[in-house]
C-alpha cells in the first residue's frame, strides 16, 4: 500500500465528506443518545463490503446508541482499532455559518462532526483496499465522549470481543482550531490530562448576619476551602507532575439577602492531573482538606468526587509509527512532537489503557485566522476548516494499514 496514493485517492472524497460533516453539524446530539448522527454515518457506508453492528443499549441516564464496524482484510492477521466520537456540546452556536446548528443550545463545538466524516472517509478507503489488509480493522463509532464515559461503556459492553485477532494498535484523531490546517501533532507518554469533578456542600446553621457567632457560617468555611485547595496543589504535589484545580461555580445564600447567613453553601471544581498517582492523590488530599477545614469550625461537608477520564498516555512505538506515516504521506513539515501535554481530557484514554496506540491532533484552523488567537474548541465561535477531511481520513486509514503491515506474519 502506497500511503501517498491513499492521500491522493482521498482528495476525491472532499465534497461528500463535507456534506456528511455539515448535515451532522446542523443536527447536533448530546451525550449517549446520538441516533440521527449514527444514522447519517451508517447511510454513508451501508453499501460497502463491511460488517456494521448498530447497538441500542440502556446507558446510565437513558438510551445509548453506538456502532462497531468491521473491515476484514484479504489475509488473516491481527486487529487494529480506530475510533470516532459523535456527540456535541450543550452550547449555543454563534458562528453565523450557513450550516450552523438548527437546534437551540446545542453545537458541534469540539469538532466531533468532522470526526464522524473522517470515519466515513477512512472506512471507504479501508473497504476499497481491503484485499491489501493483513488482518482486520474494527471501527468504534462512539457517543458520549463529552463527560459521559462513552468509550468506557463501549469497553464494558465488550468492544474488544468483536476483534477476531489480537488487537495490536488503537488510534484516534482529534481536530483542533489551534493548529494550522493539516498539521499533525502528538507526543509519546502523557498527551492529555485525567479529569475529575469535585462537588462539595458545606452544612452549617443559618442565622442573622448581625450575629454570626450564633450561627455556623458555611460561606466563610467554603471560601477557606476554595483557597485551601490551591495551597494543597502547591504543597502536596510536585511542580514537575502538575495538578490543576479550578472552581467553576459557587453558591451560598440568596442574592439580595445580605443580612442572612445560609445553612448550606456549595461549590464544584474540575481537577486535572497528568499521572494516575496524582489522580489518586488529589482525591485523598482534597477530602482530607475539605473535611478538616469544615471540622475546624464545627461544620460538616458532603463530598462527591467523580473520575471522568484517566490520563491519556500514548505508546512511544505507536507515536513513532504515527510520525513515520505522516511524514511519508505529507512531509516532515506537517508533523510535530509536542513538548508538553495539554490539560484537556479525552475518554479514548481508557482505550489506550487497554490497547497500546496513539492519539493525534489534526489542525483545522480556517484560512485567514491565526491558530494562536482563533476561537478554540468548545467556544461558541469556533470554526473548523473541513477541507482537511480527506487528508485526515487518509491518515487514519493509513495508520491501520501501516500497523497491520508491520505486524509479524
Amino acid at each position: 500500500m502506497n500511503l501517498k496514493d491513499l492521500a491522493t485517492e482521498a482528495a476525491g472524497y472532499l465534497e461528500p465528506l463535507q456534506e456528511v460533516r455539515r448535515d451532522i453539524h446542523r443536527q447536533p446530539e448530546l451525550g449517549l443518545g446520538t441516533p440521527k448522527t449514527l444514522d447519517r454515518v451508517i447511510a454513508s457506508i451501508s453499501e460497502l463490503p463491511i460488517e456494521i453492528d448498530r447497538r441500542e443499549d440502556e446507558g446510565p441516564s437513558g438510551p445509548m446508541t453506538s456502532a462497531i464496524v468491521r473491515i476484514t482484510g484479504g489475509e488473516p492477521g491481527p486487529t487494529v482499532l480506530l475510533r470516532a466520537d459523535l456527540d456535541a456540546l450543550a452550547l449555543q452556536e454563534d458562528t453565523g455559518l450557513d450550516f450552523a446548528s438548527e437546534v437551540p443550545g446545542r453545537m458541534h463545538g469540539c469538532g466531533h462532526d468532522l470526526h464522524a466524516a473522517i470515519a466515513v472517509g477512512a472506512i471507504h478507503l479501508l473497504a476499497t483496499h481491503r484485499d491489501e489488509l493483513a488482518g482486520e480493522v474494527v471501527f468504534m463509532l462512539q457517543p458520549g465522549e463529552e463527560g459521559y464515559r462513552g468509550a468506557d461503556l463501549m469497553l464494558e459492553q465488550g468492544l474488544l470481543d468483536h476483534a477476531k485477532g489480537e488487537v495490536i494498535g488503537a488510534y484516534a484523531l482529534h481536530v483542533t482550531s489551534s493548529e494550522p490546517r493539516g498539521h499533525f501533532t502528538t507526543r509519546p507518554g502523557t498527551l492529555m490530562a485525567a479529569a475529575a469533578e469535585l462537588n462539595v456542600t458545606v452544612r452549617g446553621a443559618g442565622g442573622h448576619g448581625s450575629a454570626p457567632h450564633l450561627a455556623r457560617d458555611p460561606n466563610q468555611v467554603l471560601a477557606e476551602i476554595v483557597t485551601g485547595l490551591q495551597t494543597m496543589v502547591t504543597r502536596r504535589f510536585s511542580a514537575f507532575d502538575p495538578v490543576v484545580v479550578t472552581v467553576g461555580w459557587l453558591t451560598g445564600g440568596e442574592r439580595g439577602t445580605n443580612n442572612v447567613i445560609p445553612s448550606t453553601a456549595s461549590f464544584g471544581a474540575t481537577l486535572r492531573t497528568f499521572s494516575p498517582e496524582n489522580l489518586a492523590g488529589v482525591e485523598t488530599y482534597s477530602a482530607e482538606l475539605v473535611n478538616g477545614i469544615a471540622a475546624a469550625y464545627g461544620l460538616e461537608a458532603d463530598i462527591e468526587f467523580r473520575i471522568i477520564t484517566v490520563p491519556l498516555q500514548n505508546s512511544p512505538e505507536h507515536v513513532e509509527l504515527a510520525e513515520r506515516v505522516a511524514t511519508e504521506m505529507f512531509g516532515e513539515e506537517r508533523f510535530e512532537i509536542l513538548e508538553n501535554p495539554i490539560g484537556g481530557a479525552e475518554d479514548f484514554a481508557s482505550v489506550l489503557r487497554a490497547v497500546p496506540g496513539a492519539f493525534v491532533f489534526v489542525g483545522a484552523c480556517p484560512p485567514g485566522l491565526d491558530p494562536k488567537t482563533a476561537p478554540n474548541n468548545h467556544s461558541n465561535l469556533v470554526v473548523f476548516d473541513d477541507t482537511v477531511l480527506p487528508d485526515a481520513a487518509a491518515y487514519l486509514a493509513a495508520l491501520a494499514f501501516a500497523r497491520l503491515n508491520a505486524a509479524p506474519r
